[in-house]
This record gives C-alpha cells, sequence and structure tokens, in this order.
C-alpha cells in the first residue's frame, strides 16, 4: 500500500525523538526543511501527480492526499516553501499549457531545486482586479522587454525566478493582450525589496521591472492568451489546498482542543460551543476535500468549486484563529517566542510546540487569509456567477 511505504519513509528518516518541525529553531527549521524537501524528491514524494517522464511519480489525487495526511500527523512539511508555486502553480500550468521543450526544460529543474519560483501576479492597482495589471512586456526579435511592479510576492527573496502576468497588447481589451511570461530574477532590471508582515518577517515583497529581460520564447501558453492560463494556475493553487487543507486544519483543532484542555477552558460553555462549531466546520472542510478528491478520480475538474473551498477554509481559518486567542486571554498578547518561521499555517507542523507564541503567530498570519489567493469578495462572485448561475455583478 502507498500510504505503508510512506510511513516506512517517516519511521527511516525522522529520529525517534521527533516531536515537529516547530520544535526546532528557526536556523534548524529552515535547514530541515531543505534536506527534508531533498529527501521527499529523491524517494519520489515530490510533485506525485506528474507524469514519470518529467521526474514525477505519475500517480493521483489521493496519493497526494495520503502523503497530505501522513506528514501532518508527525509535523513534517510537504516540500520547500517555494514549492506551491514550482510545483503546483507553475508545473501544473507547465504540464497543460507548454511546450514540450518547456516542459521537458522547466519540471525536472523545479523538482531538483535549481529553479525556485515565486508568482508575479497582484500590483499596486490591481490585486484583487487581478485583469487591471499595467505591468507590460514588449517583443523584440529576439526577447520580452518588462516594465512595471508587482507587489505581495511571497517568498520573492527566495526565489531565482519568477512567472509574470504582463500585458503584451495594451489596445486590447482588459482580459486580453495578457501573457504568462517566465523571467529570472537575477538580473540589473528586477529589483526584489521586502516588505515586513504583522510578525515581525518579511515573508512578501515588491518587484521592480526596469527593462527587464526574458527569451522570447518563455511564453506559457499562446501570446495576448494568457488570462486563461492565469485563470488555470490560480485554479491550481486552489486545487491543491482543496485536497489537503482540510487534513492539516484539523490537526489544527486538535491542538486546539488540547490547549483549552490545558488551561481548563474546556468547562467554559460559551469556548465550548466556539470548540464545537469549529470542529463541525473543519470536518465539513475534509468531506468537501474527499469529495473533490473523489471527483478527480473520476476525472471531474472541480473548476469553480475551488472558490468555494477557499471561501470555507479562509474564514474557518480566521474564526479558529480568534477563538484561539480568547482561549489563551491576556497569555496572547504576552506571547514570546519564535513561533513557526515562514509557514502559512504553523500549528499543523508545529510538533510539540503548541505554545502561546505559535498560536499568536498564526493568528496574525489568518488575517490575510481572506485576502491573498483571490479575496473573499471575489470567491463569492465566482460562487454566484459560475455556480449558481446569478447575473454578474455590475461593472
Amino acid at each position: 500500500m502507498f500510504r505503508d511505504r510512506v510511513r516506512a519513509f517517516l519511521g527511516e528518516h525522522l529520529p525517534a525523538d521527533w516531536t515537529g518541525i516547530g520544535a526546532l529553531l528557526p536556523a534548524a527549521q529552515d535547514q530541515f526543511r531543505e534536506e527534508w524537501r531533498a529527501l521527499m524528491h529523491s524517494n519520489g514524494l515530490l510533485a506525485l501527480t506528474w507524469p514519470t517522464q518529467y521526474g514525477g511519480a505519475g500517480l493521483g489525487p489521493l496519493e497526494q492526499l495520503i502523503v497530505a495526511e501522513e506528514c501532518t500527523a508527525v509535523g513534517v512539511p510537504q516540500g520547500g516553501l517555494n514549492d506551491n508555486f514550482g510545483i503546483q502553480m507553475l508545473g501544473s500550468t507547465l504540464l497543460r499549457w507548454g511546450t514540450e521543450e518547456q516542459c521537458r526544460h522547466y519540471l525536472p529543474r523545479i523538482l531538483a531545486g535549481d529553479d525556485v519560483w515565486c508568482q508575479g501576479f497582484s500590483e499596486p492597482d490591481a490585486g484583487s482586479d487581478l485583469a487591471g495589471l499595467r505591468t507590460r512586456a514588449v517583443a523584440s526579435d529576439d526577447h520580452w522587454t518588462i516594465n512595471g511592479q508587482k507587489i505581495w510576492t511571497s517568498y520573492g527573496h527566495l526565489a531565482t525566478h519568477i512567472f509574470v502576468l504582463s500585458r503584451t497588447d495594451p489596445s486590447a481589451g482588459k482580459h486580453s493582450g495578457i501573457s504568462l511570461l517566465l523571467c529570472e530574477l537575477d538580473q540589473p532590471g528586477i529589483e526584489v525589496r521586502p516588505l515586513k508582515t504583522l510578525t515581525g518577517e518579511e515573508e512578501f515583497n515588491e518587484v521592480f521591472f526596469t527593462d527587464a529581460r526574458c527569451p522570447l520564447d518563455a511564453v506559457v501558453g499562446p501570446v495576448n492568451g494568457g488570462w486563461a492560463v492565469a485563470m488555470d494556475l490560480l485554479g491550481y493553487e486552489r486545487g491543491e489546498a482543496v485536497a489537503t487543507l482540510g487534513t492539516r486544519f484539523r490537526r489544527d483543532f486538535d491542538r486546539l482542543h488540547d490547549l483549552a484542555a490545558e488551561r481548563g477552558q474546556l468547562a467554559d460553555p460559551v469556548l465550548a460551543e466556539r470548540l464545537a462549531y469549529s470542529l463541525q466546520r473543519v470536518e465539513e472542510l475534509r468531506c468537501l476535500g474527499r469529495q473533490a478528491v473523489d471527483g478527480w478520480l473520476g476525472g471531474r475538474d472541480i473548476g469553480a468549486e475551488s472558490s468555494l473551498h477557499k471561501l470555507f477554509w479562509s474564514e474557518w481559518l480566521q474564526m479558529t484563529t480568534e477563538l484561539a486567542m480568547d482561549i489563551l486571554g491576556s497569555a496572547a498578547t504576552t506571547a514570546s517566542g519564535t513561533g513557526l518561521q515562514g509557514v502559512s499555517f504553523p500549528a499543523a507542523e508545529a510538533g510539540s510546540a503548541n505554545t502561546p507564541s505559535v498560536w499568536a503567530d498564526y493568528f496574525l498570519r489568518a488575517r490575510a487569509a481572506t485576502i491573498y489567493a483571490g479575496s473573499s469578495e471575489i470567491q463569492r462572485n465566482i460562487i454566484g456567477e459560475r455556480l449558481l448561475g446569478l447575473p454578474k455583478e455590475p461593472r
């Protein structure tokens, strides 16, 4: 069985006293994450759904879910910090829209960690309104010249490459004349500036393009047809979350329940009722995820349903971390410690570090959950228009 194989891998490579990555200091977390990713790659546990000719395992979403469940149970990451961009998003998009030459060049390099990717979509005046982007790319004989600015570029400071949504035909309509370009970050025309978050970290970045270049053939999908490519890419981002986040969040709930029990809060009827509601919602999320996996196994693309999942989990995350703060009370305001660095959902990997500092960090990170990866307002529009058949919002 595949699950037995994953458990054997974890048992072989984790120390006997392992309690989770959150028990390590930040520098040790970084080192562990890098070494652990290499181990997963060498054992065929990265890019499970990619075809084998590109370095993947040729498996399906069920195996992907099993890896998520088993890694979550022991508190280890499922890859590197940028793998959501390189493997789940760009890699999956290349398999659908890329040329054979692009797949053979980029996909093995992503898995090997030679190319580390980040996402260049949002702009200062085009966040939720992505089609309002102003970054431009002009073609010459052998390259594109890119000028503009991107913002909220997660882990851009760790990346070597960026996929950039650019306007390549300014005369076309708002959703037309856009292309998805693949660009190296290490060049004179690109500047990456960090942005400090509520947690005090520099996880996000601004990226400025001033006559930056990328090859003429570094376009994913058709020139000026990048809007459809971008929508597929965002669907892959949300789709991976559909399959795995319910499992991770159930683990988070269990840790929160343990925290409440340790602090003698289960006898409080109001907190107990809120815990019960959080459990109900996370179990619903897990069921939705399993339903989606069953659909994928049956050859069904969940499409716009991914917006339903995104709306569901981001609001659950905010609700539950607010509950954690109420359980902790004044301890949340005086929390000290490192939390779990560089992780959007720290409690799932925190291991023994079920502390006020981890939950305070988690709470601060969760404030943006209803904005990134498509705001809740955008998700509700998609659900209304594409799932319920309601009229489009007036433009």
